[in-house]
């Protein structure tokens, strides 16, 4: 295939045709479709409800519930992250994806260091798809935080918040992890390995700044004592992410790689990893629950979401890609690969989801709780997701899709590197 050379990076030479219509970026286009009608849904609910009349402001001018009603229809905050609303199914598609595809990044970087020929051969791919997850899950925080919070945040930025701490964060991550792809597709091995070690800690720096972040924004509601009580929150983020990041791998390898002559190491390799973080993840869940707090270990073990937990988490988590991956042969590794991404996906769900489960409690009489905004009685606070924020999430699986392929058609990232 024709290149063209730009500092030194080989670019295919592809037909406009080739590159936006192949099969892939079709699928992806259909599923970003989704995401299209998911804002357009959320922004009308948000910016064009009939939530304030001529009607009601002639009656009632002044009543506190007329102040809201304005509010609501001037800013609107349907669906976003407030101490008065659950934090919703988009919170869980962020973690998801940026957490996953931090930690694919990660594994490649700590792969790099420990000189593992198999993964160095093929870390392109894997990097590049990690990136795009990360960006699918900026895609996904972009549209809960309002474009007018967003706005704001740059023309009145407040340092101390949780929110704007990520802008400093990703603009530094994001160009770091693109020069090492950069490095990685020019062939210059050497700088690679030796950028390969400031990767690693920074991207154990992003996985630490990001629990610091998480935890400023769930500090606006210690009442839900599951988000604050779960003992070392970031290392169960760091290994439940370890988890899907491999999963996502197994699954990869297995569309990009299975032709290739160290396809078979390779599965190899991940089946050990996986048990091992499985493992891992096993020990750190039965600990946890019996260290948080009774009322929400009752409510996600015995109570509204035991189903999900056992059903969904724990069988698709741990026991199903245990059990096969005890079997050693390379073609149990798909199956578990899979499994093991549903179950993260849904402990995601019930960690966002259950931390909203329980009555609020004045627990402290501080902060926010001094204002008696946890003062309504509630036997289960649960609010399910909104067909805009399932719409949305499908849809980033589409950006993920597309970058992965719209990189890939321009760079080969799927072919397998030669080393020196």
């Amino acid at each position: 295939m024709e290149k063209i050379v730009i500092l030194g990076l080989p670019i295919n030479k592809v037909p406009f045709k080739e590159i936006f219509f192949n099969k892939i970026m079709l699928l992806s286009y259909i599923l970003i479709c989704f995401a299209i009608y998911g804002i357009y849904d959320i922004f009308e609910l948000r910016y064009f409800s009939d939530v304030a009349t001529s009607h009601s402001l002639a009656l009632e001018p002044a009543t506190e519930g007329l102040k809201e009603a304005i509010r609501e229809a001037i800013f609107g905050h349907v669906g976003e992250v407030s101490r008065e609303v659950p934090w919703t199914l988009f919170i869980t598609n962020y973690m998801y994806m940026i957490y996953t595809g931090s930690g694919m990044i990660f594994l490649v970087a700590l792969a790099e260091l420990l000189n593992i020929k198999i993964v160095e051969k093929l870390a392109a791919s894997f990097m590049v798809f990690g990136l795009a997850m990360v960006f699918a899950g900026l895609f996904t925080i972009a549209t809960d935080l309002n474009m007018l919070n967003i706005i704001w945040m740059f023309l009145d930025p407040n340092v101390n918040t949780g929110m704007w701490l990520m802008l400093p964060l990703y603009c530094t991550y994001i160009p770091f992890v693109l020069f090492e792809i950069y490095l990685i597709l020019t062939q210059k091995r050497d700088l690679a390995k030796k950028l390969a070690f400031p990767i690693l800690l920074l991207s154990i720096c992003v996985d630490l700044i990001e629990y610091y972040i998480q935890a400023k924004l769930f500090s606006m509601n210690t009442a839900r004592h599951l988000w604050t009580e779960f003992p070392g929150l970031m290392w169960y983020f760091i290994i439940s992410a370890f988890v899907s990041s491999l999963g996502i791998m197994g699954v990869l390898s297995f569309f990009v790689h299975r032709s290739k002559d160290e396809y078979k190491k390779l599965m190899v390799l991940l089946r050990k990893a996986l048990l091992f973080f499985i493992y891992l993840l096993a020990i750190y869940e039965v600990v946890g629950y019996l260290i948080i707090d009774k009322d929400w270990a009752f409510i996600i073990l015995f109570g509204e979401f035991k189903e999900l937990f056992f059903g969904g988490y724990i069988l698709f988590a741990l026991v199903l890609p245990f059990l096969l991956l005890m079997r050693p042969s390379k073609y149990y590794v798909i199956p578990a690969s899979i499994s093991v991404i549903i179950g993260g996906y849904i402990g995601r769900y019930l960690f966002v989801y259950g931390g909203n489960a329980n009555p609020l409690s004045n627990r402290f009489g501080v902060g926010y709780e001094m204002y008696n905004f946890y003062d309504i009685p509630s036997s289960f606070n649960y609010v399910p997701p909104h067909l805009g924020e399932i719409c949305i999430v499908i849809g980033s699986i589409g950006v993920v899709l597309f970058i992965y392929k719209l990189v890939d058609t321009l760079f080969s990232v799927n072919k397998k590197r030669e080393l020196d």
